[in-house]
C-alpha cells in the first residue's frame, strides 16, 4: 500500500517562503504523475501543480505561475512545492496524490492521497 506523507506546511507572513515535501514509502512515484492539490475553507479543491510520469513538470496553477515550483527528488522518492511570494489567498490544506497513470489533471485519476499539510498566510 502507498503512504504520502506531507510536511513543511505553517503560518508565514505575506511575501514569505515555505517548502512543502511529500515522501512515498510502500511503492515509488517514478512512472506516476504526482500532483499537489489544495483546497481552501468553503472552496473546492484544485490541481495547483503536476508533474508527468517522467518526471517534467507540466502543469502550474495560472495564479501561482513564477512564485510555486514542483520538483521530483527520485533517488529519494520525494516530490516538493517550493512555493514564494506567498499570499494570504494561498491559505489552504495541501496535499500531494499520485495518479494511476502518466499524467492527470482531474483528482479522480489521482489514487493515492497524503494527509495533507496546513499553509496559513497571514497579512
Amino acid at each position: 500500500q502507498v503512504q504520502l506523507v506531507e510536511s513543511g506546511g505553517g503560518l508565514v507572513q505575506a511575501g514569505g517562503s515555505l517548502r512543502l515535501s511529500c515522501a512515498a514509502s510502500g511503492g515509488t512515484f517514478s512512472g506516476y504523475a504526482v500532483g499537489w492539490f489544495r483546497q481552501a475553507p468553503g472552496k473546492n479543491r484544485e490541481l495547483v501543480a503536476q508533474s508527468s510520469w517522467n518526471g517534467g513538470v507540466t502543469y502550474h496553477l495560472d495564479s501561482v505561475k513564477g512564485r510555486f515550483t514542483m520538483s521530483r527528488d527520485t533517488g529519494k522518492n520525494t516530490v516538493y512545492l517550493q512555493m514564494n511570494s506567498l499570499k494570504p489567498e494561498d491559505t489552504a490544506v495541501y496535499s500531494c496524490a499520485r495518479s494511476r497513470g502518466r499524467f492527470g489533471f482531474n483528482a479522480d485519476y489521482y489514487d493515492y492521497w497524503g494527509q495533507g499539510t496546513q499553509v496559513t498566510v497571514s497579512s
